[in-house]
């Protein structure tokens, strides 16, 4: 395995583009399936978890092919198989997006329940409540989720998709992917809002489809018999975005990240103001500006992650990493997933005074950080730990690597070109 070794103590400058969202490709992706037709689709990142998503569609039966610098071509012209095995869909939870178009298309699926990073128990059960709203027959079995529309064709339902924990971006993606090709007309109250929603239900536009409401909590559906291919561009990574953005204000540098969409980020920006970090925003950049953290350092803040336009869970953790160089004490609860605290050990080892109390962490700070030896958990809190590295004295390394390639598009050259002494090596 690889690690990541990081010399700390550099203040980062310079621009870094943003790369196309993960988490918005993957369910394009998927999307493919719901027609013969070739999908074409621009700015799509580098990232391990993309290269899955091919495979699991290949595997599928569909032609799936990387042209050029973040395009990719999809093609489900021919007949598909309609089941994805445990050996791809075990590492990438957001595999299970292709449960949706599969049974729409074929009449049945057969989805191996999904992995991805571990941080606690991320049921599917909203996802297998919208889909028997629409008509399957659903059940488990040796692992797999099994789904059949009865009759051979779903048809359109009223659903509410609201679940404890807010609304499910996936859940909501594979069901209205799913209505897309059901018989009549689909309306999901307590849909997702996420940017990610809107740029998928725009691509299912691009294809044929009649959805509107995307951007709000009810979406509305009205099923066709075929969809058709399309071009369309990936929306920016506003998650990648935020941790550089997060990554300059812990440094004290001046770092402008550009194509992104601020927008996107309001309640991150919103933070921002409140810890009094100095930076400046325009249409598609977001720019902090130096200042010496040992003079200036930002103030500590209250945060709760919740569904968008709410900070975002999967900044949970870089966020708690500036934190630690908040002068004063700052609470940061977790209302996504209640168990998102795998960094908390590991921060405390890099010497973060971090105490976890139920649904919340409490952190106290500035804490002088020096370099260790860390573990990386899962995908965000790997990035905080790179985080945590540049700030602190001596050197990090950051083991088990594959995580944070799974969300960052070649992260240790990304920051180096920033001025950061961040490189790749043989791990445990």
């Amino acid at each position: 395995m690889k690690k990541l070794v990081i010399e700390g103590g550099h203040r980062l400058q310079g621009d870094v583009s943003t790369a196309g969202s993960k988490n918005a490709v993957l369910p394009i992706l998927a999307a493919s399936i719901l027609t013969r037709e070739t999908v074409h689709i621009e700015g799509a990142p580098e990232l391990s978890d993309v290269d899955r998503m091919l495979g699991v569609l290949r595997l599928l039966g569909a032609e799936a092919e990387r042209n050029g610098q973040g395009g990719l071509e999809v093609s489900c012209r021919g007949d598909l198989v309609a089941v994805a095995p445990w050996e791809e869909v075990r590492t990438m939870r957001g595999s299970v997006c292709v449960l949706g178009p599969l049974l729409a298309r074929q009449g049945r699926a057969k989805v191996s329940l999904p992995g991805g990073c571990v941080f606690g128990v991320r049921p599917i059960d909203v996802h297998t409540k919208g889909l028997a709203a629409l008509g399957a027959e659903i059940h488990v079995e040796h692992g797999y989720v099994v789904a059949e529309a009865k009759g051979g064709r779903l048809r359109g339902a009223t659903m509410y998709l609201g679940s404890a924990f807010g609304s499910s971006v996936l859940g909501t993606a594979n069901v209205m992917m799913a209505a897309t090709l059901a018989e009549g007309k689909t309306v999901i109250h307590g849909a997702a809002c996420e940017p990610e929603i809107v740029d998928l239900a725009d691509c299912l536009i691009a294809m044929g489809a009649k959805i509107t409401g995307h951007g709000s909590p009810t979406l509305t559906i009205e099923g066709v018999d075929e969809l058709s291919g399309c071009h369309h561009r990936v929306i920016p990574d506003r998650i990648e975005a935020g941790t550089y953005v997060i990554a300059g204000a812990m440094t004290g540098g001046a770092v402008r990240v550009t194509g992104c969409r601020p927008d996107h980020l309001t309640c991150l920006v919103d933070r921002l103001q409140e810890a009094q970090v100095p930076f400046e925003s325009g249409e598609d950049w977001i720019q902090t500006l130096e200042y010496d953290p040992r003079e200036r350092m930002p103030r500590s803040t209250d945060v709760s992650t919740n569904v968008y336009p709410g900070f975002p869970t999967d900044l949970q953790a870089q966020w708690m990493a500036l934190m630690t160089q908040a002068d004063g004490i700052s609470i940061i609860t977790e209302r996504i997933y209640p168990d998102r605290w795998m960094h908390l050990p590991e921060l405390e080892r890099l010497g973060a005074e971090v105490r976890r109390q139920n649904t919340a962490a409490v952190v106290r700070g500035p804490k002088r950080l020096s370099g260790a030896e860390v573990t990386a958990s899962d995908l965000r809190a790997s990035a905080a730990l790179v985080l945590a590295g540049l700030v602190a004295t001596g050197q990090t390394d950051v083991h088990r690597v594959y995580h944070i390639d799974r969300g960052y598009e070649q992260i240790e050259t990304r920051l180096q070109s920033l001025g950061a002494n961040v490189w790749r090596a043989d791990g445990l």
